[in-house]
C-alpha cells in the first residue's frame, strides 16, 4: 500500500494495526473512524486542565453523539450536556446519571421542558419568556440561566453565540427581571451559563468571556456553579504547520481568575466547560474513494463518494480539512496538481477541499479527511437518498471495531406509511 501526504496519522498512529484500505474493504465507502486513544488523552487533557479543586468538563453530544464514544467519555469522568431529549436519552442509555447531565435548552415547547424535568436534568433557559415557562410548569424547582455577557468568537459568524447579533442568552441588562420571576414562581436559581462561539484558537476571548459571566454572577447568591461555556478550537491547518490551542497558558489565566474571583464570592462554587469539538473532532476521520477523474476549463476535479450529505461543514462554513491519499497499488505519483476534490452530490458546492496541492490522485485511491469526528456524521443526512456511513472505532489495542452500521436501503423507507 502507498500512502502519501499522510504524516498526520503516522504521527498519531491514528489507524492502529489496520489501514485505510482495509477499512474500506472491510466495512464500505464513505467511513467514519475514531480512534480511542486519541479520544481519552483528549479527555484527560481538559479534566486535569485546571488546578482549581471544583472543576467539571462537559463532553458536548452535539459534537458526536455515538453511544460507544459518549461511555468513553464517562468512563474518563467528564460530565455531559444535552441540547435536547433526544440527547437526554441517549446519554441516560450511555450510563449518566440525572446529576450530570445540564440541559441548555433553546427556544423549546412546555413539552421539551417537561421532558427534562420529569427526568430530573436541571435545566438552563436562555430568554425570559423561557423562564417563564419553566416557573409555570415546575413551581419552587432549580433552574439556571444562560446569560449573553456580549463576548463572542469563533471560526464563522453562524457559530458566533455570543455578542450583540446572536440568538442566544438573556441581555445582563434583564438582570431585575430574571430575579423578578425567579422570586414569582419561587424558584432557586443554581447557575448560570454562557458560550462565546466556536473554535477560538487564542485564549483571550475566552478568559473575557469568563471574566464578564462572573461579573452577572456576582449579582446572584448562593449559586452552586457557573458554566464558562466552550469552543476549544483544534488545529484544522496541521499540514500546514498550525500551532493548537495553547492550554497551559490558558489554564494558568482561568486559574488565577477562578481563584481571585471566589475569594471574593465568599465560596468555591463548581466551574464547568464546554469544551464541544475539541474532544473528538481529532479522534476522527472520514474515509472516501475516488471513483472519478476530470478536467473542466483547466480545473482538475478529483470525484469521490464524499458528498455534503457526509459531512456538511465545508460547504455549510467553507470550513478547511486537511486530507491525506491512501493507494492499494504502489504506483507512485510523478507529481503534485491543484485540484478540487468534490462530492457525488447533484449541487455545485458540493466541494470537500477546494484548489489544494495535492500528489496526482488516480481513480480507486482512498482520501482520508482529517479531524472530521465533530460535527460530522451528527449532520449527516439522507440527501439524495445516499445511505449514511457506518462509524467503526479503532480501540486502544488497535483494533478495528464496529460502532455503528452502515445504513442500507431499508433505512430510507422505515418510516413511511402506505
Amino acid at each position: 500500500m502507498l500512502s502519501l501526504h499522510n504524516k498526520v496519522s503516522e504521527v498519531t498512529n491514528f489507524f492502529g494495526k489496520t489501514n485505510p484500505v482495509d477499512l474500506v474493504k472491510e466495512f464500505g465507502s464513505p467511513l467514519y473512524v475514531y480512534n480511542e486513544n486519541i479520544f481519552r488523552e483528549r479527555c484527560s487533557e481538559l479534566k486535569n486542565l485546571l488546578t482549581y479543586p471544583h472543576f467539571s468538563v462537559n463532553y458536548s453530544v452535539k459534537a458526536n453523539g455515538n453511544l460507544s464514544l459518549i461511555k468513553i467519555a464517562r468512563d474518563e469522568g467528564l460530565s455531559v450536556d444535552a441540547m435536547s431529549p433526544g440527547e437526554i436519552y441517549v446519554e441516560l442509555k450511555a450510563g449518566f446519571k440525572p446529576e450530570q447531565i445540564l440541559y441548555i435548552s433553546n427556544n423549546v415547547s412546555k413539552e421539551e421542558m417537561q421532558f427534562a424535568i420529569d427526568h430530573g436534568i436541571l435545566t438552563s433557559v436562555d430568554s425570559l419568556s423561557q423562564l417563564e415557562m419553566f416557573g409555570q410548569i415546575n413551581e419552587g424547582g432549580r433552574v439556571c440561566v444562560r446569560f449573553n455577557p456580549g463576548v463572542g468568537a469563533g471560526h464563522h459568524e453562524k457559530v458566533v453565540t455570543g455578542g450583540k447579533k446572536t440568538k442566544f442568552g438573556v441581555d445582563p441588562n434583564f438582570v431585575p427581571q430574571v430575579k423578578a420571576l425567579l422570586a414569582k414562581y419561587k424558584l432557586r436559581l443554581v447557575g448560570i451559563n454562557q458560550h462565546i462561539g466556536s473554535l477560538f484558537m487564542e485564549g483571550g476571548h475566552y478568559v473575557e468571556g469568563v471574566q464578564s459571566v462572573l461579573r452577572l454572577a456576582e449579582q446572584f447568591e448562593n449559586l452552586e456553579f457557573v458554566d464558562m461555556g466552550g469552543g476549544f478550537g483544534i488545529p484544522y491547518h496541521k499540514q500546514a504547520g498550525q500551532k493548537r490551542l495553547d492550554l497551559k497558558e490558558l489554564a494558568t489565566q482561568l486559574d488565577q481568575v477562578l481563584f481571585d474571583w471566589t475569594k471574593r464570592y465568599g465560596k468555591q462554587i463548581t466551574f464547568k466547560i464546554e469544551p464541544g469539538r475539541y474532544v473528538v473532532a481529532e479522534s476522527g476521520s472520514l474515509l472516501g474513494t475516488a471513483h472519478a477523474i476530470k478536467e473542466n476549463y483547466g480545473m482538475k476535479y478529483v470525484g469521490t463518494d464524499l458528498g455534503f450529505n457526509v459531512l456538511k461543514r465545508p460547504v455549510l462554513y467553507d470550513s478547511h480539512h486537511d486530507v491525506e491519499i491512501y493507494r492499494e497499488s504502489n504506483r507512485p505519483s510523478t507529481h503534485t496538481e491543484v485540484v478540487n476534490i468534490v462530492g457525488n452530490i447533484c449541487e455545485s458546492g458540493d466541494i470537500i477541499a477546494k484548489e489544494r496541492e495535492l500528489p496526482e490522485i488516480f481513480e480507486g485511491d482512498i482520501i482520508n479527511v482529517l479531524d472530521a469526528g465533530a460535527y460530522g456524521y451528527c449532520m449527516a443526512s439522507n440527501y439524495n437518498n445516499r445511505l449514511r456511513p457506518a462509524e467503526v472505532l479503532i480501540t486502544s489495542s488497535g483494533e478495528a471495531k464496529l460502532i455503528r452500521r452502515r445504513d442500507t436501503f431499508e433505512d430510507l423507507i422505515r418510516n413511511f406509511e402506505e
